[in-house]
């Protein structure tokens, strides 16, 4: 039993990674007809005025989920269910305030933001205003999602993601198509068809918000029941306030690095671009790295994010009760799990990446986009560790180490992504060199940080060495059995598929012989 328990963590982390896969395969996939009806143009203007969205998101709401998770566990693990509940209800106060400033800011100054930081995306203001009041329906949407996380509950929160993005994909489809066909006569088409697309991510976030106020009214009486038999003194609102602002801004900051870098990768690449190429070219590219590469890459990382919103709550639970021995076994076995899927991801992506591009944006550049994950596929094993060991630093209550890890790393980012851009002839390749250098200098300052404060080492061969033996072998033959399925049928999508499978008996088919695949 005591070992189920110690499980459960990986367990609820498991459930949430595979929503958090379905989720962005879903999202991968409406991608497809979306960039069809708006267009290489209106994509790039999306993918511009996204970036921004989330820059505002994290400032205004992104450190609420992880704040009210940890916080809440710490609680929970010493039976203090009052204090609990009053912080909850506090976080709610707060995201009503940060949120509905957020929203107002990104409205009315949508024309500021693209006047002043994107004079090459024209139109970019009209998505901007669309997205406006989804900041605000997700800073309350987080509140409840890290009160379901700080109970240890994963499903709640996957099965929302899965339902928001449903919603999302369906609105965005369609009203990126309307949009495109009323505006087809005015300039500014591509703009309206992004905000079609953005229309999208705000309902499907009201759609979210909604499935957790209906689970709230159904288990309140439950958790109201667990609040009165507690009989310790909950805190006052003013020190609640106090300590979810003081949670959350190093969790603000330490994101804000990590978003921040694509919001300066797309201001210096547009500003640079745009004395050699035309505003129509410099949308496109932008539009490519943003899809065939960050795009690509997300689905992965969806796995390392989905399993550190599982190890945050959970280490929390083992270091309040001084259970360090726990704290490093848990975050083993997280990192050893991350690694079974990123590790083979990369070399997928470096194999096949052309072929993926090739069917599913068939308007990019495919060439490019493949020498861009050729180049940065790498991004995916560090982006995994960076994640999971900056939510191990947090577990441990060290906020603010991460944060100060990823202003080192964001100062040789911009200076590296400024130096390429300026001195080579390397192009939009900057920004994927840029990107891959970022989570790895933010991962070693972490796992040295981890090292020195709770005695934390990785170990390596089964974690890294026996996974890249085995991704290496699935990645000859994947290689082999798509370019003979293509001589063959001359199909692209019926090689792909084919590849697929063979990486799948290739790769995990020797963990298994092997006896690899023991986690914990």
């Amino acid at each position: 039993m005591a070992k189920d328990v110690k499980k459960g963590f990986l367990v609820q982390g498991g459930i949430l990674a595979l929503a958090g896969i379905l989720v962005r395969v879903i999202g991968m996939l409406y991608r497809i007809p979306v960039v069809n009806i708006i267009g290489s143009d209106g994509n790039g203007i999306y993918s511009a005025a996204f970036n921004v969205y989330n820059i505002i998101l994290v400032l205004s709401s992104y450190g609420l989920p992880m704040a009210v998770s940890k916080l809440v566990s710490a609680r929970l693990a010493k039976k203090e269910y009052k204090a609990a509940w009053k912080l909850t209800i506090t976080a709610l106060k707060v995201s009503l305030v940060t949120g509905g400033l957020a929203c107002l800011f990104l409205f009315f100054g949508s024309n500021w933001i693209e006047n002043a930081l994107y004079p090459g995306v024209t139109g970019m203001a009209i998505p901007l205003r669309v997205l406006a009041p989804t900041v605000f329906i997700v800073a309350v949407l987080g509140v409840f999602r890290g009160f379901a996380q700080g109970h240890g509950m994963m499903t709640p929160t996957a099965v929302s993601q899965i339902v928001e993005q449903i919603v999302n994909a369906g609105v965005s489809i369609g009203a990126g198509y309307l949009l495109m066909q009323a505006y087809a006569n005015s300039g500014n088409a591509p703009a309206y068809g992004a905000a079609g697309s953005t229309l999208g991510t705000c309902l499907g976030a009201g759609a979210a918000l909604l499935f957790f106020l209906f689970l709230f009214l159904k288990s309140r009486k439950k958790i109201m029941a667990n609040v009165a038999t507690d009989e310790h003194a909950a805190p006052d609102t003013e020190s609640m306030v106090k300590l979810i602002i003081l949670t959350m801004i190093p969790i603000i900051l330490g994101q804000t690095f990590n978003n921040i870098n694509n919001v300066i990768d797309d201001i210096l690449f547009n500003n640079t671009a745009i004395a050699t190429m035309s505003s129509e070219m410099v949308k496109k590219q932008m539009g490519n790295y943003a899809t065939s590469y960050i795009l690509l890459l997300s689905i992965p990382q969806g796995i390392a994010s989905a399993m550190s919103a599982s190890l945050l709550p959970s280490i929390v639970r083992s270091y309040t009760n001084h259970d360090y021995r726990s704290v490093r076994r848990k975050l083993r076995s997280t990192i050893r799990l991350n690694m079974l899927i990123a590790i083979p991801c990369f070399i997928g992506l470096t194999t096949l990446g052309k072929p993926v591009i090739q069917i599913l944006f068939s308007k990019y550049n495919a060439n490019e986009g493949d020498m861009m994950l050729k180049i940065g596929a790498a991004a995916v094993i560090f982006f995994t560790l960076q994640t999971v060991t900056t939510s191990a630093l947090q577990g441990i209550d060290q906020l603010m180490l991460p944060v100060k890890h990823s202003v080192y790393a964001l100062i040789v980012h911009v200076v590296l992504v400024v130096g390429l851009l300026r001195f080579t002839n390397l192009g939009i390749y900057s920004l994927v060199i840029g990107t891959m250098t970022f989570p790895l200098m933010v991962m070693i300052l972490n796992l040295y940080q981890l090292r020195k404060r709770i005695h934390y080492r990785q170990e390596i061969v089964k974690t890294f060495i026996v996974p890249f033996i085995c991704a290496g072998i699935m990645g000859v033959c994947i290689t082999f059995a798509y370019n003979a399925m293509v001589s063959w049928t001359g199909i692209r999508i019926v090689a792909l598929g084919v590849a697929m499978v063979v990486a799948f008996i290739t790769y995990f088919v020797p963990l298994v012989v092997l006896k690899e695949l023991k986690l914990y």
